[in-house]
């Protein structure tokens, strides 16, 4: 790193740090710490949540299935696009949650089923969760590490310490100390500035790699692959293991399945002003994705070449020779494209990168933070307190919750032994909680019959089924048939039909539903002035969720969202059939890739960098002047009285 790269590194941080002072002034209440006082607008919600995805553990997950599947998981993916876009444009279980204005998933569980259902799922979440976040920072500060050129171990009074121990705490701290300020209402600012000033940065990386690589040099890397485990032709990767065919089948069953159920970022889900601006920042979140993706997998890519290429010999050996000082096998393979991507940059874009770097830390790992530690509190201490907590002590809890967790994730990452893949370790400790939730969740928000004995019955077979298979996992290693994502796939159908059958048969009465999702005569009065809810006919719209809270703006949104997709659904189809009849030569799949998978993302990092940054700042205006003329009510802090909240 040179010392313009170290100067670029300080002008954002220092403005991060004046907008953390800021926001500080306007928590005045529990509601405001946890969910930003639900004054959000679609642009904010998307642009701040979508930060979490660019952080440096998410870099580290995405070069590791590219490095292994290159270009191919891409054209499976296209199959989940007509289900996915339902899910999305209707604001699947997002839009429901949001009427029930419970500020976690637990107290819905409370309002829906139970208090001890509500205690048991907030303690199998917490866990979960803590243990899933556990490897985010040590991953990020190993990266950094290596990217800042710092060296791997250094001397402390005669001991070896290894550098990415104290880069993780002075992460951890700064992330800490953002969160602990405002709450939500801190790191969503923070996140959206982060993501806007993200945005333009990644159109300055993306230039400087196209000037650095040439296509023809990265397609003959990627087409020198083995017979069945090619990088570009999908029809021609069956050999491909973990991340194939299989891999997005069933993601496709967990996006519909795990909507929500994840809490790492369960405030956005209850801060948007709105049910309909929740669900409109959701689908904005795509639009904005479609340009986040190009920067990572052009990184990958060209990290590809460099380390393979005949024209980099010298300069590849460099990196396997500093990958080699490494002393885990599965580290040494998750840092070969960092370290690679960390000699390949010049000065200047190696400062730029390292912005991008840091700002996704702060606000992935604030989002974390937040996440786990108020949910703790909500969902375990507030429902078992006889007595409410005053504000302040409520705040005050919520801020030692978090440091907990943030000490927590600082140890585990200290003693823990990595053996996974970053994204099957997630998925098999989201399965811990998801695979028995999920169910509980659907039904509660969509089926009246769903009963408490039937949550109970769902969450503990899908959970016991998943924390079985992954112990079986270590027990037997690979010779275990199923891995990770088969596992929690198995659970959550499980789990689904005990939840159904269960509920029909212990049902007695049918649930109140308005009354939970404050519809008809239970609407609140205070929310209505926000609502765009139109007289307006929609026919077709209705089947992919467009309904009379549909402006014609948002209508053009949707729509051109569904349009797009159903493009790529097209190619898809066509390309099947006519791979199936007369396969494409591999020059063919070069050139497609070279057009779908650099060129249009880029094109669309090119427009929502414009897109998304007007809206952005459109939107932190009219959140601060919503929080100027909130009125505070204390009663709303997540308590729950005889199934209902407190406040209502």
């Amino acid at each position: 790193m040179h010392l313009i790269d170290w100067l670029l590194i300080a002008i954002p941080l220092l403005t991060l740090l004046i907008v953390t002072l800021y926001t500080r002034r306007y928590v005045r209440g529990v509601a405001d710490f946890l969910s930003g006082g639900r004054m959000a607008g679609r642009y904010l919600l998307a642009v701040a949540k979508g930060e979490q995805g660019v952080g440096a553990v998410v870099f580290v997950a995405t070069f590791e299935i590219i490095s292994h599947s290159g270009f191919v998981l891409t054209w499976w993916g296209w199959l989940s696009i007509p289900v996915m876009l339902i899910v999305g444009i209707s604001g699947w279980v997002i839009y429901r949650f949001r009427e029930t204005r419970a500020l976690t998933l637990a107290q819905f569980f409370e309002i829906r089923y139970s208090k001890r259902f509500r205690v048991f799922t907030g303690i199998l979440g917490f866990g979960a969760g803590v243990v899933n976040f556990g490897i985010i920072p040590v991953i990020g500060s190993r990266f950094l590490t290596f990217f800042l050129g710092l060296p791997q171990t250094f001397s402390f009074f005669g001991f070896q310490i290894e550098t990415y121990i104290p880069l993780m705490a002075v992460l951890l701290t700064i992330s800490l100390a953002m969160t602990l300020s405002g709450g939500l209402i801190t790191l969503m600012i923070t996140n959206c500035l982060e993501g806007m000033m993200s945005q333009i940065l990644f159109l300055i990386i993306i230039a400087a790699l196209l000037c650095m690589f040439s296509w023809k040099d990265i397609s003959q890397v990627l087409e020198n692959q083995p017979k069945g485990e090619s990088l570009l032709n999908p029809f021609d990767s069956m050999g491909l293991k973990d991340f194939n065919i299989w891999y997005v089948l069933i993601g496709l069953w967990g996006g519909i399945y795990r909507t929500m159920a994840w809490q790492n970022q369960s405030a956005y889900a209850t801060a948007a002003v709105t049910a309909h601006e929740s669900r409109m920042g959701g689908i904005l979140s795509i639009w904005k994705g479609m340009g986040n993706t190009a920067v990572i997998t052009l990184l990958a890519v060209c990290a590809m070449t460099y380390l393979a290429h005949p024209h980099y010999a010298a300069q590849a050996a460099e990196v396997q020779h500093e990958v080699a000082q490494i002393a885990q096998p599965k580290i040494q393979q998750q840092m070969k494209i960092p370290i690679a991507i960390e000699h390949m940059l010049p000065m200047g874009i190696k400062g730029i990168l390292c912005i991008v770097l840091l700002m996704g830390v702060f606000g992935g790992d604030g989002n974390h933070l937040h996440s786990w530690g108020s949910l703790f509190i909500q969902d375990v201490l507030v429902p078992l307190r006889k007595k409410p907590f005053t504000p302040r002590q409520h705040i005050r809890l919520l801020r030692w919750s978090m440091t907990g967790v943030a000490l927590f994730a600082f140890l585990f990452g200290c003693f823990f032994k990595q053996t996974e893949y970053v994204m099957m370790w997630w998925a098999v400790t989201e399965a811990i909680y998801v695979g028995g939730a999920g169910a509980a969740i659907i039904g509660g928000l969509y089926w009246k019959k769903g009963t408490t004995a039937g949550a109970w019955a769902g969450l503990l077979t899908g959970s016991t089924l998943v924390t079985s298979g992954i112990l079986a996992r270590q027990v037997w290693g690979d010779s275990f048939p199923f891995n990770g994502t088969q596992i929690a796939f198995g659970g959550s159908i499980i789990a689904c039909v005990v939840y159904f059958t269960v509920s029909l048969l212990t049902c007695r009465k049918n649930f109140d539903m308005d009354r939970m999702l404050h519809r008809g005569e239970y609407a609140v009065e205070s929310e209505q002035k926000f609502q765009t809810k139109k007289k307006t006919k929609v026919s077709w719209g209705r089947i992919i969720g467009l309904d009379e809270n549909f402006s014609i703006g948002d209508k053009i949104i949707a729509c051109g969202l569904f349009g797009w997709s159903m493009i790529w659904l097209a190619v898809f189809v066509i390309g099947t059939i006519w791979n199936l009849i007369s396969p494409w030569p591999l020059q063919v799949w070069s050139t497609f890739w070279f057009i779908v998978g650099i060129g249009i993302p880029i094109f669309f990092a090119l427009v929502t960098a414009v897109w998304f940054s007007w809206g952005g700042v459109k939107d932190i205006r009219l959140f601060f002047r919503r929080l100027r003329e909130e009125r505070i009510d204390a009663r709303d802090d997540g308590t729950v009285v005889n199934h209902h909240n407190l406040a209502d």
